[in-house]
């Protein structure tokens, strides 16, 4: 069954092409699918499109269904789209009609399939994001932890790649951890886009029906309308790129994290080490003890850094309402959810079991490194700095130059001072801002309607 069949069938090549992988990522949007069929039933009744009758019998059949699609439902009872079945809206609408005959045809009034395409990419967008914010903030709490273990040992750091000024692991851990903390911001941004509702556009020009979408907005947990009919079709394109860029920005922190651990266990390094079983070796040289895990979420990440330019390059010069070019973004969005999340996981397995060289900084190789410590020192005595700059610079050439490793940085954010439990603060402030509680109220209310 199709939806859009009129009796006209379309050449085997043809059907092929344009369903593509869709089914395959459909099955990912079928809870999300029977929550919106919920939500429009029980509004169709309410605008007398329904009997109280059929309403009833809608949402009980739709109930069962629900429970079929969720991972947690057994294999043998699991929802499928069935061979013939075109996509995950037929085969809702496929199975309330086998059970309930004409009452199950009726669930299509006043929508649309690009609408319901619509509901379904933001519920389940919104569904992912959560999941994602919950892996960064476990991350997140990781790396303070790290921050704060290890703010006495310090490390080389770098501009340009050379020796620049002393460090510290505190530091490197506290900065990642603060990268997250903008991220978050993005993905709440993100999640603003896509918790809105479009439910009700219909194909893009709304309908006919007297039918009130503030009351599927309440039902769904959406924090408000796309009001206008035809943006809510323009957003299809829009809110993926929007979300794909959140999580290019958390990839690009991971990515980073990961080339500096590459860097920092290369043996001329040699700032971190890992338990054997963490790293790979080679089948030729005994002595290796490769990062595939921080060089493969390198990879990874780089990848969905490319994302957001993939969709905008797919949507790019289209006009105003549907077209199918959108179908292929599920493909390219859908799988970096989780390759996102894996790459956090992975990372977060590496470093809960991190070794730090202590004591690295008494290498003679890293003395220059105090260079501007002894400069400042001069200041504080009276000498102004261009002299005092010049000064250091002659030792240094004439191999006269000579160093305390004792620091003493006390600002804002500094070694001395790096601010952990605020910027633990401003992570807090941000994760309040999502309205995970009331969503899941709302689907909860939805569920458990009569």
């Amino acid at each position: 069954m199709k939806l859009w069949q009129k009796n006209i069938a379309s050449l085997r090549e043809v059907e092929k092409f344009t369903v593509g992988n869709d089914r395959a990522f459909d099955l990912l949007l079928a809870p999300f699918d029977v929550l919106g069929s919920m939500a429009h039933v029980t509004m169709l009744e309410s605008v007398g499109l329904l009997t109280n009758e059929e309403k009833t019998t809608l949402l009980s059949a739709l109930k069962d269904i629900y429970t079929k699609t969720l991972p947690s439902s057994p294999t043998d009872t699991a929802f499928t789209i069935e061979p013939g079945v075109e996509d995950v809206h037929s085969q809702v609408e496929y199975l309330l009609t086998q059970q309930l005959g004409d009452t199950g045809k009726k669930i299509h009034s006043a929508r649309s399939r690009n609408d319901q395409v619509l509901v379904d990419i933001k519920l389940f967008l919104r569904h992912e994001l959560e999941g994602l914010v919950q892996e960064v903030h476990s991350f997140f709490e990781l790396l303070q932890s790290l921050s704060e273990k290890h703010k006495e040992d310090l490390l080389p750091g770098y501009t340009h790649l050379q020796l620049a000024m002393p460090s510290s692991f505190g530091l490197w851990f506290g900065a990642y951890a603060e990268s997250l903390v903008d991220d978050v911001i993005t993905l709440r941004g993100a999640y603003d886009v896509v918790n809105k509702n479009p439910l009700g556009s219909a194909a893009g020009y709304g309908s006919s029906f007297p039918i009130n979408r503030t009351m599927t907005t309440r039902l769904l947990g959406f924090a408000d309308l796309n009001y206008n009919v035809v943006y809510a079709q323009m957003g299809r394109g829009k809110a993926e790129r929007i979300v794909a860029q959140a999580l290019s920005n958390v990839a690009d922190t991971l990515a980073r994290l990961s080339m500096d651990a590459c860097l920092y266990l290369n043996q001329n390094f040699g700032f971190i080490s890992f338990p054997p079983e963490l790293t790979t070796g080679s089948s030729i040289m005994p002595h290796k003890k490769n990062p595939d895990v921080f060089e493969l979420i390198r990879s990874h990440c780089n990848r969905i850094k490319a994302l957001p330019n993939e969709i905008s390059l797919m949507t790019t010069n289209l006009p105003s309402g549907y077209h199918r070019d959108l179908q292929l973004l599920k493909e390219h969005v859908f799988p970096a959810f989780q390759s996102l999340r894996s790459c956090i996981e992975m990372a977060g397995l590496m470093l809960s079991h991190i070794e730090i060289k202590k004591n690295i900084l008494s290498n003679p190789a890293y003395q220059y490194l105090f260079s501007v410590e002894e400069v400042n020192k001069l200041v504080n005595t009276g000498v102004p700095f261009r002299d005092a700059y010049k000064q250091i610079g002659l030792d240094i050439e004439a191999g006269t130059f000579k160093y305390s490793t004792a620091i003493q940085h006390t600002h804002e954010g500094s070694i001395g001072n790096l601010c952990n439990p605020a910027i633990h603060q401003q992570m807090e402030q941000v994760l309040k801002g999502f309205p995970f509680a009331a969503v899941k109220k709302a689907i909860d209310g939805l569920l458990n309607a009569g």
